[in-house]
């Protein structure tokens, strides 16, 4: 395996710029600064040189420099990877962010879109036609890592993943070869895109799959005491574990914000939310999101029509950029006693107003798809847990990683084992638990596509021997 150099040589500067149609900078430049800045203000890196690409033309320069040159690479598309993965030191970073172009194919029902497109911007031109593809929940995400490391959100339940809603991509490989990847043209290449991250090129275009969606969907909190938390969730374990998979009901323990519709004596108190949503008919939904209203008496219940773009930006303000973030994530098949008790232990003491303990209610469509169908091998998983720890302070940062850190270790006797690509924190260490029993079969197709382990800034799948 090649050892890769730490810093971009003035040779490799004076290639790119002779190549490319985008711009590069390099440190000392005006904009260096801000372009080297992601999501997460923990992560602070200097590349030698960044690479604005302004298209597929210019993203095959970067990669053949960066081979040539043995230069560390890393791909920058929405900048919100939690471990920073978007950034690196010293090297080389081909940044996709100018590359938004979308196009929806509102008769046939399907968009392609460039990977420096968030999901604002995919839902904003889809639901022109009444339209969306399974993405996230924070529409300020990009759309690149995460269909690479799966993608889940309100819709998956009924639709699948992202990754499952792929129909094709066009990939750089290491090599600097240009390859379209779907299920009759490198199908091997398109399993390990759904799910094995950015292990094996660089995704230039992404063509989607559409559903009829909203404009108009019903969803909306449900705010419950913290007081209430046990029994709340010990009733709600019951009723979702029945529901259709058009419903959605997730759950987060956090400091309340100031929302319109929660009494001010509550501002700021901690609650137990409930977040529901259900993907199709309002009318429909009446019915099927109301055994979970039902549950308890909640201090706040503001479920009803909303348009489904807006609910999709609904968390943006609770995860903007510039805080201070460290994740911790678990799956689960079931939800017991014994995680109950916990959940409601810690929310006690969640560390910053900033912070919370959410809950993902996954299966539906997900589960349905073969575990070994797509790189995403998480086919078991009934629930999520992410830890979103945020601060602002530096000088909290030891107490909110040992207080995430905790309660994740507290959950692990729970939990399957596995847990999700995207919401990995450190730059290495849970690959296993990342791909599972998918790994052996990636690190054939890394040995395959990337033998030199150029594309090694991810959760990064050693190539076979």
């Amino acid at each position: 395996m090649t050892a890769h150099k730490p810093v971009v040589s003035e040779e490799a500067i004076a290639t790119l710029e002779e190549y490319l149609r985008g711009d590069v900078l390099r440190p000392g430049d005006p904009a260096y600064d801000e372009a080297r800045e992601v999501w997460n203000a923990m992560i602070d890196r200097r590349p030698g040189a960044i690479a604005h690409c302004a298209g597929p033309a210019d993203v095959v320069s970067s990669v053949t420099v960066a081979s040539e040159h043995d230069l560390l690479v890393s791909v920058y598309g929405g900048g919100h990877n939690i471990a920073g993965n978007a950034v690196c030191d010293d090297g080389l970073v081909i940044d996709l962010s100018r590359m938004r172009s979308i196009h929806v194919d509102p008769e046939a029902k399907v968009a392609h879109v460039e990977p420096g497109a968030t999901l604002a911007e995919f839902d904003h031109e889809a639901q022109a036609f009444g339209l969306a593809t399974p993405v996230g929940y924070n529409s300020t995400t990009g759309i690149a890592g995460l269909t690479l490391g799966g993608g889940f959100g309100w819709l998956s339940r009924t639709y699948g993943l992202t990754a499952d809603n792929l129909r094709s991509a066009e990939v750089v490989t290491a090599d600097g070869q240009f390859r379209r990847a779907s299920e009759s043209e490198h199908a091997d290449l398109f399993w390990g895109l759904r799910g094995g991250g950015g292990n094996f090129g660089v995704v230039t275009s992404f063509e989607f799959d559409l559903h009829e969606v909203g404009p108009e969907v019903l969803c909306g909190p449900v705010v419950h005491a913290l007081d209430d938390a046990e029994d709340v969730l010990t009733e709600y374990r019951e009723v979702v574990a029945d529901v259709p998979n058009e419903v959605s009901a997730w759950f987060v323990f956090r400091h309340a914000p100031p929302l319109p519709f929660l009494p001010e004596e509550w501002h700021g108190e901690k609650v137990l939310i409930l977040a529901l949503f259900y993907a199709g008919d309002a009318a429909d939904g009446e019915a099927a999101l109301r055994p979970v209203r039902d549950i308890g008496d909640p201090v706040a219940d503001a479920v009803g029509p909303m348009r489904y773009a807006e609910w999709q930006g609904m968390f943006d303000p609770l995860l903007t950029p510039g805080a201070r973030n460290y994740w911790k994530s678990h799956n689960f098949e079931e939800m017991t006693d014994g995680m109950i008790t916990t959940f409601v232990e810690y929310a006690e003491t969640i560390p910053t107003p900033l912070s919370e303990i959410a809950v993902a209610q996954l299966g539906g469509a997900i589960n349905e798809v073969p575990t070994g169908a797509t790189a995403y091998p998480h086919r078991d998983a009934a629930f999520l847990m992410n830890l979103h720890t945020r601060w602002e302070d530096p000088a909290l940062d030891e107490q909110c990683i040992e207080w995430t850190r905790e309660l994740y270790h507290a959950m692990t006797p729970h939990a399957t084992g596995g847990v999700y690509v995207n919401f990995v924190p450190e730059d290495v260490g849970e690959e296993r638990a990342a791909y599972r029993e998918n790994y052996d079969r990636l690190a054939e197709l890394k040995a395959t596509y990337d033998p030199e382990n150029l594309f090694r800034m991810n959760q990064n799948v050693a190539p076979a021997p």
